[in-house]
């Protein structure tokens, strides 16, 4: 682990193995403990924003990459590397079945003129929208039936979290966040994730989702649910108490159970019929978000944002969506009370082969502006350099264990539920 903001003077304070006490230099100096200060530092800046007002979430791929498969060789996380391999095998099985053969995935590569030196299904499947917009039959007919083999193969790929999956590090990690003192407002949780990770731990945490869908049958999206508030009634009285265990959580990009119902357009969970809403891994992305529902879920990442007292956690997403990057990067420019952490195991300079890389601070933009301004002075600024699963220890526990926990705890352990 190692950290980096305004108080670790211009340079990446690591977390290093404990000295053996007593730690004393070779004339007798006591050695400075840097494992102290570094765990320090981040536990400090994390609490600083866990104790924020306003608690915003913003995740990404990383938060998923350490989910064990639900049974052994089953399904996990896939990477977008991982996407291009089982895509081409998915292509290459498709044109082998036909007679005549169609195009392999390689010959496919050349009809929309995408470099085959260059493996990255993002960039593939943007050439592949474009070329069905000029490309005249059978070669149109290939590469539409391509792209919908492509969607297919990404729906059933990102799918891979079933009821009971073991989720220790989601609910450790909703245990620490989302439960808020009455006085603050509920964490948002933001993800651009397919799968239903945080929604499980949520349901064996025994949480109360708010995903803008209805307590009905089938679940119907309304953005309108976002903004009820669940409570528990006292006996004979007016009054009532904010239950503790609620978050929101918004999927940024769609999710795996949400279908599109048609004529109506209602959007709908767990739904056999209607098409499946999700914003695919292409260039167009920005432009698709402003469709519904994730206009909504935008605008209130935005509105978020732009809150006083935010604290913002970025954890697994490496800041290449740029419509999701650039309103962090316009508040940090106009909320002086705005504090983030992002947290990211590649962010560090890191060597492989005898080869200085320079970590995602220094090829992404986004995360070279935030190193940058921290360096600057900007102590509203943190960087992490961590995974999801070494971040979860340092995450302050703020809030007392319920008994409605610990009695879900006690059942949980007897195998009762």
């Amino acid at each position: 682990m190692q950290v980096f903001n305004s108080r670790t003077n211009q340079q990446w304070l690591q977390y290093l193995p404990a000295v053996p006490f007593p730690a004393a230099g070779p004339e007798g100096q006591v050695l400075p403990q840097v494992e102290v200060q570094a765990i320090a530092e981040a536990k400090r800046a994390l609490s600083d924003v866990l104790r924020c007002s306003n608690l915003v979430v913003l995740s990404g791929l990383g938060t998923s990459l350490y989910v064990a498969p639900f049974q052994q060789g089953g399904l996990k996380a896939p990477t977008m590397w991982d996407l291009w391999q089982q895509v081409k095998i998915k292509q290459d099985a498709a044109a082998a079945a036909t007679m005549p053969p169609g195009p392999t995935f390689d010959q496919l590569l050349g009809i929309v003129g995408h470099p085959q030196a260059t493996a990255d299904i993002e960039a593939l499947m943007s050439r592949c929208r474009l070329a069905e917009s000029f490309l005249a039959d059978p070669a149109k007919g290939e590469v539409v039936k391509f792209v919908a083999l492509a969607e297919a193969h990404i729906i059933a790929a990102t799918n891979f979290v079933f009821t009971n999956h073991h989720l220790p590090v989601h609910t450790e990690f909703l245990r620490r966040v989302a439960r808020r003192p009455q006085r603050k407002s509920r964490a948002k949780i933001f993800t651009t994730n397919y799968d239903r990770c945080f929604e499980e731990a949520g349901r064996q945490g025994r949480y109360v989702v708010v995903d803008g869908f209805s307590h009905t049958a089938p679940p119907t999206f309304d953005a309108v649910h976002f903004s009820y508030e669940t409570v528990t009634r006292l006996a004979d009285t007016e009054a009532f108490d904010l239950i503790p265990n609620s978050f929101h959580l918004y999927k940024l990009h769609g999710s795996v159970d949400w279908q599109r119902q048609e004529p109506s357009g209602e959007i709908t969970k767990w739904m056999p019929t209607g098409k499946p809403v999700l914003i695919y891994p292409r260039n167009s992305k920005y432009e698709l978000a402003f469709e519904q529902p994730y206009l909504e879920m935008i605008s209130a990442f935005q509105s978020a944002l732009r809150e006083p007292d935010t604290g913002v956690l970025v954890v697994g997403f490496g800041f290449n969506d740029n419509h999701l990057a650039e309103p962090i990067m316009s508040a940090i420019r106009s909320n002086l009370s705005f504090k983030i952490v992002a947290i990211s195991p590649g962010l560090a300079p890191w060597e492989r082969d005898g080869q200085q890389r320079l970590g995602e601070c220094g090829t992404n933009k986004y995360l070279g502006q935030l190193r940058n301004l921290a360096s600057a002075g900007d102590a509203r600024i943190t960087l992490l350099n961590c995974g999801f699963e070494d971040m979860i220890s340092l995450v302050p526990d703020l809030a007392a264990e319920t008994d409605l926990e610990r009695h879900v705890a006690r059942l949980r352990s007897i195998g009762a539920v």
